[in-house]
């Protein structure tokens, strides 16, 4: 089981880059506070534009040498002082499994598990580039230009051309070209000896590249982009410089039916005259201007929850979405966007549930407390909830003008109160005067951030009352400063990439509950508090608040494996290779490679370590 839950939320609670979720109109963040650059969204996943390798490279060399080594064998200097193993992307039993999409999202989204940030600071056209130079990171010349020979022997302009589809060689991973090669459709390798396949596969990847390591003979076809999937509206999708080619009257094949369910779980009938509403949107030709909403239909929803707009225009790439209100509370699909040669499409369901004003069903799975020193004048406390409601109503949570969330209360005498939803929060929807929060699945708590700050004094008094059950309580203080109370055990210091901090924990909690303890001392030099994260909104709230996030998952480890009454099951990370066969193909092709000198005795060593281990662990 990887990490759980209550790490994810942790890490990527403070990564508040991305908040599409106002909790309520008059609940607002502390003074000064400067919304944060939002996250990439993920627009149709394959290029518009072929990339550039050599960009690539000069990005992957800034970006991702430090953690994944130069020649991708994870072994870069920032590697050993991680937790975890550094994924060795130059290794062939890696890369010939991965699909450039997949790795797009990856660098896109981040993976705060294996603590890997998003590099939101890379432009779409940017992350092509450099994933597509890490997929030549297990390849060589001489393979890339025997494949070629064997190409232009065997495939002709039909069959090359088929390959510089952008959109489908982009989902595809070496494997799959593989297959293709000597089985798929157009097969034209079956003679070819399993070496030979797998050089024309990495020669074949080359031909959607814009400077390819050898010069194809059939020139990359222009492909009009599609997107690939649904996703939320926005400007940022994959073509370079925020390009994106309008729908133009030659584009749009015809008209469909647009059709969806309503899951009904109210515990009533649904009324007769309910309406729900279809609503449209296209990008124009400045997609810096986000979609523009361009089509609004209404229909009644059938007696058993069903619907169907018929006849409705469907040119390419326009992205829909369906509402519908019950009880106050307005429901949303999913969006999808129109793919050509169908005339019929399905929207995602919409769930209604039955609602409940007691917030008291609510459950605290995890609080996190952290206490940053930085300031002169004062302390800020950053609490981070991880709620998760177990009934089968949604919750109903009104917010007053005084704007405080009523289940979650800060220590007495605190100022400057705001609050924020996490990025990887379950979706809260919102009302006029609060929000609702439907039943939550197991691995998807709602995130909530809450902010002050308190006067600093040698000795601070912090009484937290808890209005809801808290499952796992965790302190994190700086070290040098001590914090004391009945219910804290104190897990002792912690480094984690040069910061030191103490480990608080307390025993669970019960609704109505007072967690209290006092905070004395001052930080010691080198802790995570060097500098000030308050003068900095964003970097306190955004992505430059990385580091501090890193913290909280490091000290979430730490304290896990203190914790020996925990199923060992649970802290077992998923292993690569689905059986021991596997295991050992990685194992020779390791010592293949460090025999042939492409990778260090250090890299080498390590990586066969960690084959070596996973192979016990198969057998």
């Amino acid at each position: 089981m990887k990490l759980r839950h209550a790490i994810l939320f942790a890490a990527s609670a403070i990564l508040l880059a991305a908040c599409n979720f106002t909790l309520a109109a008059d609940v607002t963040p502390p003074p000064g506070y400067v919304t944060p650059t939002p996250i990439a969204t993920l627009g149709p996943l394959f290029p518009a534009s072929a990339p550039d390798t050599s960009n690539g490279e000069a990005i992957y060399a800034e970006k991702c040498a430090p953690c994944h080594g130069t020649s991708g064998m994870g072994d870069g200097p920032q590697s050993a002082s991680l937790p975890n193993s550094v994924a060795a992307l130059g290794l062939a039993d890696i890369a010939d499994k991965a699909a450039p999409a997949t790795w797009f999202t990856v660098v896109t989204q981040g993976n705060l598990e294996k603590f890997m940030p998003p590099f939101n600071s890379l432009s779409d056209q940017e992350r092509w580039d450099v994933v597509s130079y890490a997929l030549t990171l297990h390849t060589t010349p001489e393979q890339i230009e025997a494949g070629k020979t064997l190409f232009d022997a065997n495939c002709d302009a039909s069959c090359a051309k088929k390959f510089s589809n952008a959109e489908m060689m982009s989902a595809l991973s070496e494997n799959d070209i593989v297959a293709m090669i000597k089985t798929g459709d157009g097969a034209f390798g079956s003679s070819f000896t399993d070496e030979e396949t797998v050089a024309v596969a990495m020669y074949i990847r080359t031909l959607t590249f814009s400077a390819p390591l050898a010069t194809p003979t059939t020139a990359p076809a222009t492909e009009t982009p599609v997107s690939a999937e649904a996703g939320t509206p926005s400007a940022e999708t994959t073509p370079i410089e925020g390009t994106q080619a309008e729908v133009t009257p030659e584009a749009i094949p015809g008209f469909g039916n647009i059709s969806g369910i309503l899951e009904n779980k109210t515990g009533a009938d649904l009324p007769s005259d309910l309406k729900i509403t279809l609503r449209g949107y296209e990008h124009g030709a400045d997609a810096n201007a986000g979609p523009q909403e361009i089509l609004t239909l209404e229909t009644i929803v059938n007696s058993d929850g069903s619907y169907t707009f018929e006849s409705v225009e469907v040119p390419e790439n326009r992205i829909f979405l369906t509402e519908v209100e019950l009880n106050g509370i307005q429901y949303q699909s999913e969006f999808l966007i129109i793919k050509p040669e169908t005339s019929e499409f399905t929207m995602t369901p919409i769930t209604l549930y039955g609602t409940t004003e007691d917030y008291s069903v609510l459950k605290v799975d995890a609080l996190q407390i952290y206490f940053d020193y930085a300031n002169e004048n004062d302390v800020q406390i950053i609490a981070v909830y991880s709620v998760s409601n177990p009934t089968d109503k949604a919750v109903i949570v009104k917010v007053d003008a005084s704007q405080e969330i009523p289940f979650i209360k800060l220590p007495a005498g605190v100022t400057n109160m705001g609050y924020e939803a996490s990025q990887d929060s379950a979706s809260f929807i919102s009302l006029a005067d609060g929000f609702a929060m439907p039943p939550t699945t197991a691995d998807k708590p709602y995130g909530l951030i809450a902010l002050a700050t308190v006067a600093k004094d040698k000795t601070i008094s912090i009484e937290q009352p808890v209005v809801l059950p808290v499952e796992q309580v965790m302190l994190l203080v700086p070290s040098g400063v001590t914090a004391e109370g009945s219910t804290l055990t104190n897990n002792g210091p912690h480094d984690f990439q040069g910061s030191s901090f103490d480990l608080y924990s307390s025993t669970s909690l019960n609704a109505g509950d007072t967690i209290s303890f006092t905070l004395s001392g001052k930080p010691a030099s080198g802790t995570a508090v060097n500098a000030d994260l308050t003068q900095n909104q964003t970097l306190l709230i955004g992505i430059g608040a990385l580091g501090l996030a890193l913290i909280i998952a490091g000290g979430w480890l730490y304290w896990r494996d203190s914790q020996k009454s925990k199923d060992s099951a649970d802290d077992e990370e998923d292993d690569e290779y689905e059986d021991a066969e596997s295991v050992l193909d990685a194992i020779v092709a390791i010592d293949d490679l460090h025999r042939a000198g492409k990778i260090s005795d250090e890299a080498y060593q390590k990586r066969r370590a960690e084959l070596k281990n996973s192979l016990k662990k198969k057998g």
